[in-house]
């Protein structure tokens, strides 16, 4: 049994899906599909709004993490994969930096100036093309919103 957050993104991620143009839509397998169709919450109603930006919409982490990984895997260029390879990297660097800043007894009373600068040193900003307003455009904005990228 799948844990029920996650039953609950794969309700939302099928609902996102729903407004996929079909030829888009086919380019996910069909086994992956299944999958979240035989785990979701059946009891849990979500729905979106077309006409509003998937950013404003309440969606849950762990559906946006999914909507990010269908991108990279499915829709993204191969430009955009080392992108969003490397925000996810640099996302993963910043975590660990909080970490042994927070967490790191040695630098309790010490002075962070240096873990501030590193922390500055890695926020990068990417543009990316923008394409047309349709309901497939705008999920892409929402993807790269979520991965901090300007478009």
């Amino acid at each position: 049994m799948i844990n029920n957050t996650y039953a609950k993104a794969y309700t939302e991620v099928l609902e996102i899906l729903k407004y996929f143009p079909e030829e888009e839509y086919k380019k996910i397998p069909i086994e992956k599909i299944n999958f979240y169709k035989s785990n979701m919450d059946k009891n849990y109603k979500f729905t979106i709004d077309p006409e509003i930006d998937l950013a404003n919409q309440n969606i849950s982490k762990e559906a946006n993490a999914i909507i990010v990984t269908l991108f990279r895997d499915y829709y993204a260029t191969e430009e955009q994969k080392t992108k969003i390879k490397e925000i996810l990297d640099l996302n993963q660097k910043k975590e660990e930096i909080e970490k042994r800043k927070k967490y790191n007894p040695d630098d309790v009373f010490k002075n962070n100036r240096q873990l501030n600068k590193d922390i500055e040193n890695l926020d990068t900003t990417t543009q990316l093309v923008k394409y047309k307003e349709n309901f497939f455009a705008r999920f892409k904005k929402f993807i790269f919103k979520l991965l901090h990228l300007d478009i």
